[in-house]
């Protein structure tokens, strides 16, 4: 096997990198926002499993995560895209909606939605600020306020439907 010649110069550039730290002060990883999918189900009725969709619109979904992971949730509540937040959070399980309330999600489940693209929705659920880093149960596990828990593809805007 023939040595491959080291670019001196790009070597030192890649060793000048410093090192990331959760520890450095500008670090922001526990602000960012986590999805969880854990909840995550097809309501045949309404919503669709990942199968349903095409490449180009997981491709999207998991671009749109991707770039929705690098803040906190509560920034995107007050970030537009077109006319629409790009995310919001509603008082209850809408009343008129062409989906069913999982009894698997918790009743105090505050229910929201993600934009996507067009009409397609990502719909879940956010613990409520009370129970901001309480521990669950004596597990020594604390409830995350900041994680937006997956259980819709809503492709057709059908979980909140506005007349």
């Amino acid at each position: 096997m023939a040595n491959k010649k080291i670019n001196s110069k790009a070597a030192s550039f890649l060793e000048s990198i410093p090192e990331s730290s959760i520890e450095n002060k500008k670090d922001t990883l526990a602000k960012k926002s986590k999805f969880n999918f854990a909840y995550f189900i097809n309501d045949s009725s309404a919503g669709q499993d990942f199968r349903d969709w095409t490449y180009k619109q997981l491709y999207e979904l998991f671009d749109k995560i991707k770039e929705y992971s690098k803040f906190e949730l509560k920034y995107w509540e007050n970030k537009k895209m077109g006319k629409y937040s790009v995310f919001s959070l509603y008082d209850q399980f809408p009343i008129k909606t062409d989906f069913t309330r999982p009894k698997s999600v918790p009743h105090q489940a505050i229910w929201g939605r993600f934009h996507l693209e067009g009409d397609s929705r990502l719909i879940g659920f956010i613990l409520p600020e009370e129970f901001k880093d309480v521990e669950q149960n004596k597990t020594k596990y604390r409830f995350d306020i900041n994680t937006f828990y997956v259980v819709f593809l809503d492709e057709n805007h059908r979980f909140y439907i506005v007349d």
